[in-house]
């Protein structure tokens, strides 16, 4: 059975069940301070297990792509070593929202496995929880009951509460779970040794498939369980495992799913799949990484150097450095691998076809950079070897170095060193990682205690802002959180006027005020769809009601910033052409910061036209045009523009300024003629074919323009002209560059003075000349002459000269390239062993390096140090 017919009969399945089928959310997770990736199908629907919001129907069905890079069997390293695990993943599920439960969840998840996908029965194994003392919470018996309708006792078993017990995070909903295994053993290995005695033993032919989770408990943050007013099923099926299973196969990656893009890996690197293990893991990290990186950066997410943007680096840079050593793979390839992969799932996630040139353009850009950054890592390690010849172990914090800092896969380090003959201390590698983790979980540490609730109705927090900024509210819930050593409140109201923090918009701040009590509110969040205000201290009266008060100008800041980046996006759209899709903003008091798709610098000249447009759009005072409760597909009738990666309800709010119409939840001016002035400061790159303008608006623009003028009137008085400021500004650096000229050529003539003179004290120690000396009333520039000079001059010499420049010491040590690095007399490493005499630091080539410190009164010792290493170097050979 083909994959696309195995989506497809799972989803017709659930349709006739009764089940509502939705799309799948995004795969980068926003509004979810727990959450950086969609890791499982419920993230979508965590606000109706904690019944903040209502679900759409009681029962829905999809298919979710999701990401796991840690947790069990998912550590990023360990993918692609086996052969069903992996990073970017889908996951075929079933809800029930208050509506069936064990017993209807357990029938039609047998009745979909044998009588539409046809497996055989006694390959398949059901677990059920056992019980926990400590919980209170004795076996399912219930589940194991509807079970036996279908299995035997001995296809029948009984889990902990580690494999059979599902719990949303350290508090919230959480219950018994009944995971689905099969075994795809041949006949005679299944009648040595039972399917039964292997489920949950790691074995890579009795696998789990699926999970069907029973949530019927919420965990507090006391750790104990109480029951949930209503129950809900929650179904999770790996997709790659299940046609593995129907396709007959013994790995994911032998599915139709990855064929393919291993097929196109093979034809591009002339390898073949299944020949070698370790050309085997290389494609399969490739191809499922490929994946991973796709559909983060069509959903919005870019590689960088922080949060999810870090994470997908990490993803990308593995499949990088794995195709550059197993698959010969210098140059960047994984963007030409894009077509094949959206030929296989765009008819199912279109966002791959529609953003694939962006997609191309980021991972080519990256693979680029990265490729040069293993080359430096390459040069480090045979650099590290050098300078420890005569201890043949890559020393575990190292190793962690290279991991850390260049990318390397420790395997990568291991390779290097055994073809060195060396080996890698695994354990202070593995010791490094260790405490890398233990630093991240620190930092992202969050201690929140149980919400207090004040009024249980399930209503919280309409948002009613947009007409309003000050309503009459009642508190419904709260509770205190620590955060990296810093207590707060956080609380929920009845209504608000505050804004939470969302497409980019920054949350509102104020005050929660009674005539006795005044309570700040910090910041506005959305955990979910739950807006949570950010204060400074408990209320003192929580049954009472409060009078909620944003503050106002900021309000009209951001609003101004807000519109203006709507304006914006108009004119780009406008000037540069309709590839342009915003992909990424902020919006808040001071200033806008607005990205977007585009392949090169923007022009001067198209700069002007962008923000002439603004500006004149500004003036015209385009009043407002709001449509709340939009259906989805009305609005995009309208025009309004949508992107790929934001989340959208079946209703929608549509904003329009004259032309520019885009769905849109944030908060703007009710005429534009409110901005006043509209100025760009900055553009520039973010990634590859992401640009980024930043922009100031209404007082801070006119602040900026007053800022620049006053520099330009402090130019004209140092210049004592009124008129033409650039004439006498070119005058100068005219005048600059005649001098340096001058100056350089003057340091040339020096060198060519002192070369004379140095050569006059060259010493012979068995046949490598040496210069040591200290050199007076010479700056870097004049030293690097001199070196490169004599070392070009000379075949077998080697320099080390100390001076001192503007009350700092330097340290240069060159080398003739013909024996550049041979036997130890590498430059760089000399640098490095003695830099410190210097109290300083430095490094280069092998051939010429420098080091700078501050202590000048060291600098004898180091020359005589640095010219005692040559020596010895060269009595050796």
């Amino acid at each position: 059975m083909k994959s696309v017919d195995v989506r497809r009969k799972f989803l017709d399945f659930f349709k006739e069940k009764g089940h509502r089928i939705v799309p799948s959310a995004p795969m980068v997770v926003k509004n979810d301070p727990t959450l950086m990736f969609t890791n499982a199908g419920m993230n979508q629907f965590k606000d109706v297990f904690l019944a903040n919001t209502r679900p759409a129907s009681r029962r829905i069905a999809n298919t979710q792509k999701c990401l796991r890079v840690s947790g069990k069997h998912n550590d990023l390293e360990e993918v692609g070593y086996d052969t069903y695990h992996h990073t970017m993943f889908e996951m075929l599920g079933n809800w029930s929202f208050g509506d069936y439960f064990k017993k209807e969840a357990i029938a039609w998840a047998w009745e979909l496995l044998t009588d539409v996908y046809n497996i055989d029965e006694d390959r398949l194994y059901a677990t059920v929880f056992g019980g926990d003392p400590e919980d209170g919470l004795g076996p399912d018996e219930e589940a194991y009951r509807y079970w036996h309708d279908y299995l035997s006792g001995s296809g029948i078993l009984y889990g902990s509460k580690k494999d059979n017990f599902w719990e949303m995070g350290d508090t919230g909903p959480c219950g018994p779970c009944s995971e689905i295994h099969i075994d795809l053993r041949d006949d005679e290995d299944r009648m040595n040794v039972p399917g039964a005695e292997l489920v949950n033993k790691d074995h890579p032919e009795v696998i789990e498939i699926w999970n069907l989770v029973f949530i019927e408990y919420n965990r507090k943050a006391d750790h104990t369980l109480s029951g949930l007013p209503s129950k809900h099923v929650d179904t999770g099926m790996g997709f790659e495992r299940l046609c593995m299973a129907l396709q007959g196969k013994r790995s994911n990656y032998d599915t139709d799913i990855f064929q393919p893009l291993i097929h196109e890996i093979e034809h591009m690197t002339s390898a073949s799949y299944g020949n070698d293990r370790e050309t085997d893991i290389a494609m399969r990290v490739v191809s499922d990484h490929l994946r991973a990186v796709a559909f983060a950066i069509a959903d919005g997410q870019l590689p960088s150097n922080i949060g999810a943007g870090y994470v997908i680096r990490r993803i990308l840079r593995r499949a990088v450095r794995y195709g550059y050593t197993f698959l010969g793979m210098k140059d960047p390839y994984m963007g030409e691998l894009l077509p094949v992969l959206g030929e296989q799932m765009s008819h199912v996630f279109p966002e791959l076809e529609s953003q694939q040139a962006l997609i191309r353009k980021v991972i080519t850009e990256e693979e680029r950079s990265f490729l040069r950054t293993l080359s430096a890592g390459i040069k480090r390690f045979e650099s590290y070897v050098d300078d420890h010849a005569g201890d043949p172990v890559v020393k575990g914090d190292f190793a962690f170095e290279l991991f850390d800092t260049y990318g390397f896969p420790v395997d990568l380090t291991r390779l290097m060193a055994r073809e060195k003959g060396w080996q890698v201390d695994m354990k202070g590698f593995y010791a490094g990682l260790e405490a890398q983790k233990a630093r991240s979980r620190k930092a992202a540490s969050r201690d929140a205690g149980d919400w207090i609730e004040v009024d249980g109705k399930e209503e919280h927090s309409g948002f009613m802002g947009y007409d309003s900024l000050e309503y009459t509210v009642n508190i419904k819930k709260y509770r205190k959180v620590r955060q990296k050593k810093r207590e707060h409140v956080e609380m929920v109201l009845d209504k608000t006027p505050f804004y939470a923090e969302s497409g980019g918009q920054v949350g509102d701040t104020g005050y929660l005020r009674r005539e006795d009590e005044s309570i700040r509110i910090l910041d506005t969040k959305k955990e979910h769809d739950l807006i949570v205000h950010i204060a400074d201290r408990e209320p003192q009266n929580p049954h009472r009601e409060y009078t909620a008060t944003v503050d106002r100008d900021a309000r009209q800041f951001t609003a101004n910033n807000h519109t203006a980046s709507h304006l914006l996006h108009y004119a780009l759209r406008k000037v540069l052409g309709e590839h342009v899709e915003q992909k990424g903003s902020l919006v808040d008091p001071r200033h806008l910061r607005f990205d977007f798709s585009h392949f090169e610098k923007i022009r001067e000249e198209d700069m002007d036209r962008i923000e002439k447009m603004v500006n004149s759009h500004i003036r015209e005072n385009i009043p407002l045009r709001e449509f709340r409760s939009v259906p989805i597909e009305e609005a995009r009738k309208m025009g309004a523009l949508a992107f790929f990666g934001e989340k959208y309800g079946d209703e929608v709010r549509v904003i329009s300024f004259g032309d520019s119409v885009e769905l849109c939840g944030g908060t703007h001016v009710d005429a534009t003629g409110r901005i006043g002035l509209f100025k760009i400061v900055s553009e520039s790159a973010v990634a590859a074919g992401v640009r980024r303008i930043e922009a100031l608006t209404a007082a801070g623009a006119e602040a900026y323009m007053l800022s620049q003028e006053k520099i330009i009137r402090e130019l004209k008085k140092k210049f004592k002209t009124q008129e033409n400021i650039l004439r006498g500004v070119q005058g100068l650096i005219d005048e600059n560059n005649l001098l340096r000229k001058d100056l350089e050529k003057m340091k040339k003539e020096k060198a060519a003075h002192m070369i004379h003179d140095l050569e006059q004290g060259m010493e012979q120690f068995n046949g490598v000349d040496l210069i040591s000396t200290r050199l007076e009333g010479v700056d870097p520039g004049v030293a690097r002459e001199i070196a490169l000079r004599l070392t070009g001059k000379h075949e077998r010499l080697c320099i080390v000269m100390g001076y001192a420049d503007r009350g700092k010491a330097y340290l240069t040590v060159a080398v003739s390239r013909n024996i550049a690095g041979k036997d130890g007399l590498h430059a760089g490493n000399i640098v490095k062993a003695f830099a410190g005499l210097i109290k300083g630091g430095g490094g280069g080539q092998a051939h010429f390096a420098t080091a700078g410190g501050g202590n000048i009164q060291g600098i004898p010792d180091a020359i005589k140090e640095a010219r005692k290493r040559i020596t010895a170097i060269a009595d050796k050979q």
